[in-house]
């Protein structure tokens, strides 16, 4: 079973760097190329083994190698395996793990169409081992379909990859390391696809102490009591239209540093998630398919259960906090009301605008409890706002910041990981479009401008003085349709990057 859930099975995944394509039993071995590159590597190898079939398709314009391209051979001559998938990379500037990730789960994704026994992939030696494992977890997300509640599964995972090519002494830690990266991408999506009426706060809760408990990761869980206890007045109010009870969840992470959620010692890096578990909006109510996909308004949570369950599991040496806030947004009797003015746990007072801008008030008080532990930095990921959709479309998340060098690091990760991300301003002047008449500020800024910075500008109220970023991925963490590489649904964004953080973050405290 994984490691990571209860819910789902691990499949086999393994190297075998000696193991020559054309000769392995498989159902199908997918060999990848380059746009305008000469046949080399992998691709030269199946070429030589099938007489120069791969060649002459390739002069016939049949194999390009443009990105996602998926060519199909059905029993090659002279290859065990009944089929050969042949991948696009795109042109030889555009690999990166990212394009690996992309391709690989292309590959996956294509090939799970009906069960398979063993598929082999067959890697290049000119690929840095990083970007190989971005590949191996591609391959595993791109088995698995957001189909979790169908009878007849369009996706089903292999019994068996196994990756070829690599070098025999780093292959093994390698493909272990992809197959935990793509658990936990895979971990982030299953939450997120899962029905609001399944994942709901306690749900989610329930999920992370099984998966802490798993991973030998602290946990505490604050009920609604232990909430109005610690003055979380502003989480609170947006949970109040619901019959599900709120909850907050706090893990952490030692990395062999020490025992015990709260022993005085601060963390290296502190992970904060958004976790509206269904948002209809409030008594601002949204329109009906505006509510289609809001199960995956939790999916910052579920992004940073899955990042600090994959660097527990990875065992990376530093010291990690996790802090999920979870709540749903409805609009049951005590639902909270326009005009209404809260007072969060850091003692801030906020005038409510829009009960539609939930996620702020949520992350707000979530914020100044993470700050708390007195962390080196503090990276928040929510789908918060559609104004960060707006100004970066659906692909791109949107990144704010009080501390350059912080968000730097961010932005370097999601580089070493192939996700895109663009930083946004935090003008000083955008602080005015929060001030409220009658409390310290307002949910919302001054009409629709802006709207991804002055939510970001809400937020950094809550964080002092300590290092911040807030990352905004309303558009990548759900996927209305399907892509080549990915099934419609949670994404997963975000995990691969902040993986890549904490490990940039380890080296530095080493």
């Amino acid at each position: 079973m994984s490691e990571f859930s209860s819910e789902s099975a691990s499949p086999s995944i393994s190297a075998e760097p000696d193991g020559r394509p054309e000769a392995i039993p498989a159902d199908a071995v997918v060999i990848f190329t380059s746009e305008g590159v000469p046949r080399q590597g992998g691709l030269a190898a199946a070429d030589a083994a099938t007489g120069g079939l791969l060649g002459r398709l390739a002069e016939a314009g049949e194999i390009t190698g443009r990105a996602c391209e998926c060519v199909p051979l059905l029993g090659p001559p002279g290859f065990a395996a009944g089929q050969l998938l042949v991948v696009g990379l795109g042109t030889a500037e555009q690999i990166d793990a990212g394009s690996l990730y992309r391709a690989a789960a292309t590959a996956a994704r294509q090939l799970a169409g009906r069960p398979r026994g063993m598929v082999a992939f067959v890697a290049e030696e000119s690929w840095p081992a990083a970007a190989v494992e971005h590949a191996v977890a591609g391959a595993a997300a791109g088995m698995v379909g957001q189909d979790l509640y169908r009878k007849e599964k369009k996706r089903t995972p292999f019994a068996a990859t196994r990756w070829l090519g690599l070098p025999p002494s780093t292959a093994e830690r390698i493909v272990e390391h992809g197959r935990l990266i793509g658990e936990g991408v895979n971990l982030t999506r299953r939450l997120v696809n899962l029905a609001a009426d399944d994942m709901f706060p306690e749900a989610f809760a329930e999920e992370a102490a099984s998966v802490a408990g798993r991973l030998g990761i602290e946990i505490e869980i604050w009920d609604k009591q232990r909430l109005e206890q610690e003055r979380c007045g502003a989480l609170l109010a947006v949970a109040r239209g619901s019959s599900r009870p709120p909850r907050l969840v706090l893990l952490r992470y030692r990395g062999g540093k020490g025992s015990g959620l709260r022993d005085g010692n601060p963390p290296d890096l502190a992970l904060v998630g958004k976790g509206v578990t269904f948002d209809s909006g409030g008594l601002s109510l949204k329109p009906a398919d505006s509510m289609m996909g809001m199960k995956c308004d939790m999916a910052g949570a579920a992004t940073m259960l899955g990042t600090i369950a994959t660097i527990a599991a990875l065992k990376l040496p530093l010291d990690v906090v996790a802090a999920m806030g979870l709540v749903e947004n409805m609009t049951g009797p005590a639902a909270y009301k326009v005009g209404d003015v809260l007072t969060a746990r850091s003692g801030i007072t906020i005038e409510v605008h829009n009960t539609d801008a939930e996620g702020r008030l949520v992350l707000a008080d979530v914020l100044d409890v993470v700050r708390g532990f007195e962390p080196g930095f503090i990276v928040d990921a929510a789908t918060l706002t559609g104004a960060c959709v707006v100004a970066l479309g659906l692909d791109v998340a949107g990144l704010f910041t009080n501390d350059q060098a912080c968000c730097d690091a961010v932005a370097t990760a999601a580089a070493a990981a192939g996700e895109p991300v663009w930083q946004l301003p935090m003008f000083r002047d955008y602080d005015a479009q929060i001030e409220s008449d009658v409390a310290d500020i307002k949910n919302v800024g001054d009409g629709r401008w802006g709207g991804a910075t002055t939510a970001a500008k809400l937020l950094e109220r809550f964080v002092g003085s300590t290092p911040w970023t807030h990352i905004d991925i309303a558009g990548p963490a759900f996927a209305e349709k399907p892509k080549p590489w990915i099934d419609g649904g949670g994404t997963g964004a975000m995990v691969r990057t902040l993986i890549e953080l904490a490990r940039a973050t380890s080296k530095l405290q080493a």
